[in-house]
C-alpha cells in the first residue's frame, strides 16, 4: 500500500478514535472499517491478522458495553470539553506509558477539566468520581479497545507486514 492511502487509513483510525469521545458517533466502526480497508489492500498475513484480532477485540466490546451503564452525560451537566481534555489524557497515557497508560490519562483528563472548572481539589475528584461512574467506564473501554487496535496497525505497518 501506498503513502498516501496510509495515511488517509490512519486518518480514518484517528476520526475514529475520536469517534468514540462523542456519543452516537460509529467510532469503533470507524476503526474498524480503516483495519479492513488496509487489510484487504495489504493481503499480508500480519495484515490479516490485525484484522481478526481487531474484529474480535471490537465485538466483545460492543457486547461489554451492553452491560455497562449508559451514557447519560446531559443530567450530570457535564461540559463538551471534558470530552477532549479526557480523550487527551487517555491518548498521552496511552503514548508515554504504552497501553496501561491510557486509564490513568482518562481520569486525569476529566480530573484536570474538573478542576480547572471547579478550582478545588475537592470538588474536582468528587465531580471526576460522579463522571466515571455515569459514563468514564463505557467510553474508556471502547477507547482503550480503538487504541489497542490503533496501535497493532500502527506496529504491523512500522515491521512490515
Amino acid at each position: 500500500m501506498d503513502l498516501p492511502q496510509l495515511l488517509l487509513v490512519g486518518l480514518v483510525l484517528l476520526l475514529g478514535i475520536l469517534g468514540v469521545l462523542v456519543p452516537g458517533a460509529p467510532g469503533a466502526w470507524l476503526v474498524w472499517a480503516a483495519v479492513l480497508w488496509w487489510a484487504l489492500h495489504e493481503r499480508a498475513a500480519g495484515a490479516w491478522a490485525v484484522l481478526v484480532g481487531s474484529t474480535a477485540l471490537l465485538l466483545v466490546v460492543q457486547a461489554v458495553k451492553w452491560q455497562l451503564p449508559p451514557r447519560r452525560l446531559r443530567g450530570l451537566g457535564v461540559p463538551r470539553r471534558m470530552a477532549v481534555y479526557a480523550g487527551t489524557g487517555a491518548l498521552a497515557g496511552f503514548v508515554l506509558l504504552p497501553v496501561v497508560g491510557a486509564v490513568p490519562g482518562f481520569v486525569g483528563g476529566i480530573y484536570l477539566c474538573e478542576r480547572l472548572r471547579l478550582g478545588t481539589h475537592g470538588a474536582a475528584w468528587a465531580s471526576a468520581r460522579r463522571v466515571m461512574r455515569a459514563v468514564g467506564t463505557s467510553v474508556l473501554v471502547e477507547l482503550f479497545a480503538c487504541l489497542l487496535v490503533t496501535a497493532a496497525w500502527l506496529a504491523t505497518i512500522l515491521t512490515g507486514p
